[in-house]
């Protein structure tokens, strides 16, 4: 099998009032996923059982992880720590890539 050549930004599209989610790799051990959040739209606080990485693709997000905030623009990234409280909320339209990885027992 060849691999595929992706463009990770335009590898997903907007959405008017939505946030829309695109699973580019999905492992045992964790995902790759792409999002496309339009204006306004936020997730919510929250933890997960696995470190998180984001990049931000499009455009800018605030991203609070244990209520102290972070502003990402376009080339950045952030890691997201396992079992750590973090909220996201665009600034703007905005995309962004997300490697998650499961910690090993």
């Amino acid at each position: 099998m060849k691999p595929e050549k992706i463009k990770l930004a335009e590898s997903i599209e907007y959405q008017k009032d939505a946030i829309v989610s695109k699973e580019l790799l999905k492992q045992p051990n964790g995902k790759i996923i792409t999002f496309a959040f339009d204006e306004g739209q936020e997730l919510s606080e929250h933890t997960a059982p696995f470190d998180a990485f984001v990049t931000v693709l499009e455009g800018g997000v605030t991203i609070r992880i244990d209520g102290d905030p972070s502003e990402l623009v376009q080339g950045e990234s952030i890691l997201m720590p396992a079992n750590i409280p973090h909220a996201l909320k665009a600034n703007g339209r905005f995309k962004m890539m997300l490697c998650m990885v499961k910690k090993a027992n």
